[in-house]
């Protein structure tokens, strides 16, 4: 079992001693998510380690974060609170991202170790500065920071 998966489960627990309706449907939404996505690895009994089951929590976040948006532009506040307050408590699950700084000095080390000068050569600055950043930064912000960068 990952570790996440231990962690949830007595999350789980402590939501429902707490009666804390939201936390527990949104931590019951994401153990389902992450179950779904080891039987879709490896069938029924198969278990997702760290890394994959924080893949899926990332998931999880992004389409709280893309409902949140839409909630936010239809005016909707009462719906995008809920949103945020569910992004809250799946974020605990995720490591501690990286600050601008940190991030744009391993773009610059990418750039300088894959030899890029053009945005054909994003793809394998990408890589490697995900493999780097092991799950600290947001695809998004890499990719609008190496395409800056490469001008």
């Amino acid at each position: 079992m990952s570790e996440i998966d231990l962690r949830l489960g007595e999350d789980l627990k402590n939501a429902m001693r707490e009666k804390n309706t939201l936390a527990l449907n949104t931590l019951r939404a994401l153990k389902s998510a992450i179950k779904y996505a080891a039987i879709e690895k490896g069938g029924a009994e198969a278990v997702l380690d760290d890394a994959e089951a924080m893949a899926v929590v990332r998931r999880e976040v992004k389409k709280r974060q893309d409902s949140f948006q839409q909630f936010e532009s239809a005016g909707r506040t009462d719906l995008s609170e809920k949103e945020q307050a569910e992004i809250e408590i799946l974020e605990r699950y995720l490591p501690q991202a990286m600050d601008l700084a940190e991030l744009e000095a391993l773009i610059d080390a990418a750039i300088l170790e894959t030899g890029a000068t053009s945005r054909k050569e994003m793809g394998a600055v990408m890589k490697l500065v995900q493999e780097r950043s092991a799950g600290r930064a947001d695809n998004k912000v890499i990719s609008q920071t190496v395409m800056g960068k490469l001008g």
